[in-house]
This record gives C-alpha cells, sequence and structure tokens, in this order.
C-alpha cells in the first residue's frame, strides 16, 4: 500500500520511540526524545497506537525500562519542551536542526530516511509560469515561509528571496497544493512529499515545475549535551540495527527506509550556508 501524506505524522510519532530503542534509561529510568517534523499534518494523538506498538517491540528487544517521545509540529512548542524535560536525543526537520543546532549545543549523531516525509528537496510549480523568473513580483503561495533563513540561504542557493514575490502563507500541505490549482496565486513552493501527491490530485494537470533545489538530507538524529558519552555512542552504533527482526515490519509499515549514523561533517556545508 503507498504511503500517504497523510501517514506522515504516524510516521514521525514511530521515529520517536525508535531513537529509544539502543539508548540507556537515564536516572529516572526514562530517556526523553523530542521530535520535530514541521510542516507535518495530523496530531501525537494519531501517533500514539503506532507509539505503543513499538514501545513494545523495544522493550523486549533491549531491555530498557522506559523511554518517551514527544512529537511536535512547531518550533516553539518543542523548544518549550526542550527547556523543561532535557531529553537526550531529537529528531529534527532539516530546518529545525539548523536553527537550534547553535543554541542547544547539538551533535549529528544519525539521519533517518522516511518514504514522503518531506523535506528533501523543494520545488516550485506553476499552471501559467515557465520559469524562475515568470513567479519572480507575482504571487506564491507556501507552507513554507516560517524560515525565510532557511528558504533563502539553503533552499534557494541565492537563487531567489521571499521578498521577491507576493508571498500568500498557508498552514496545510495540500492548502498550498489547491490554491495554485484554484488560481489564488501564479506559483506554489511546496516541497517533496507534497509533489508526490500532485498527481493523485484532481486539477493537477497542467501544472509545471519551473523551478527545484539541490537534494538535502532527510531528518536528523541529535544528542543534547544531557546524554552521556557512553549512551550516545552505544546508541549510535546500534541505529542501523533499529528496524531488525520484530522492528523490520513496523518500520515497513511505516515507511522507514533507514537509520544510519552519521556526523556534523555531513551537514557542514548547510550548516556553513544557513549561517553565514
Amino acid at each position: 500500500m503507498r504511503l500517504s501524506l497523510y501517514c506522515e505524522v504516524s510516521l514521525v510519532g514511530v521515529l520517536a520511540v525508535a531513537v529509544g530503542v539502543a539508548a540507556v534509561a537515564q536516572a529516572d529510568d526514562v530517556v526523553r526524545i523530542v521530535v520535530l517534523k514541521e510542516h507535518g499534518v495530523g496530531s501525537q494523538t494519531l501517533a500514539q497506537p503506532y507509539l505503543n506498538k513499538f514501545v513494545d517491540i523495544a522493550g523486549e528487544q533491549n531491555e530498557w525500562t522506559d523511554a518517551k517521545g514527544q512529537y511536535f509540529t512547531t518550533r516553539d512548542a518543542a523548544t518549550a519542551f526542550i527547556e523543561s524535560a532535557k531529553p537526550h536525543y531529537g529528531i529534527l526537520s532539516l530546518a529545525a536542526f539548523l536553527a537550534l543546532k547553535g543554541t542547544y549545543h547539538l551533535t549529528v549523531i544519525g539521519e533517518v530516511a522516511a518514504s514522503l516525509a518531506g523535506g528533501r528537496q523543494y520545488f516550485l510549480i506553476s499552471k501559467s509560469a515557465s520559469d524562475l523568473p515568470g513567479c519572480k513580483g507575482k504571487t506564491l503561495v507556501t507552507d513554507h515561509a516560517d524560515d525565510p533563513r532557511f528558504i533563502e540561504r539553503v533552499v534557494s542557493g541565492g537563487s531567489f528571496k521571499m521578498t521577491d514575490f507576493t508571498l500568500v502563507r498557508t498552514q496545510r500541505p495540500l492548502q498550498t497544493i489547491r490554491q495554485l490549482m484554484n488560481g489564488e496565486a501564479v506559483c506554489a513552493l511546496i516541497d517533496d512529499a507534497q509533489f508526490g501527491e500532485l498527481s493523485h490530485l484532481e486539477g493537477g494537470e497542467g501544472i509545471r515545475t519551473v523551478w527545484k533545489s539541490a537534494e538535502f538530507p532527510p531528518m536528523v538524529i541529535v544528542a543534547f549535551p544531557a546524554a552521556p558519552a557512553a549512551e550516545r555512542t552505544r546508541f549510535q552504533e546500534t541505529l542501523s540495527r533499529v528496524c531488525d527482526h520484530d522492528g523490520e515490519n513496523i518500520c515497513g509499515e511505516v515507511g522507514i527506509v533507514s537509520l544510519k549514523a552519521s556526523a556534523d561533517a555531513n551537514f557542514a556545508s548547510l550548516i556553513q550556508a544557513y549561517d553565514k
């Protein structure tokens, strides 16, 4: 069965627990994980059944007492949790990672690749414009305007600024596409998850890609300073085995393609672009 954009929240909810499977419990026997998937759909409530299922499997496989993952779709809510809960680990959208890295002294320990999770590539699409210059000076609808720094310095690579357009902001991924279809904007800025839905939406015919970004890394798994060094090392070493055995079906069910170790060096050029 094809993983829909609407399944994204379930996917990210499972990832919250997946991060805990190799972790050593902290003093109160709870490893806390913050998950921030910006521009997601749904709610934490929808993800809870998947969380519960994965917790049972993870508990059997790894003999840890407890792990709690908290899912957010906004930076403000996530940072409030970080300040109060002092999590050990996080799974963050790329833009959120770049924005929060310095403030919270985040260290990259892994990456999560997932089908249709979004944020891997960005597109300018239009019914009437034929290229990027044809969009400039016109209306641009998008739900990705909350971090202009990320869009202008990382996504566009200097090709455009948000001030080049008359911006129409939306809150939901499919709302962006529908407003373009309805003629409420000349162009739209979408990501790869939204792009994947175009062919399945009535009225998508005639929409063309007029510009696309480079491809970006998947969601970032990070360690906070609260994570002890030995715990962090063990977790990083076991990332690639999270979806083995009993975890394989759960990972496949929600579209997890891979979990693997990574490091700050793999994000150096993106960090430099965001911070310059």
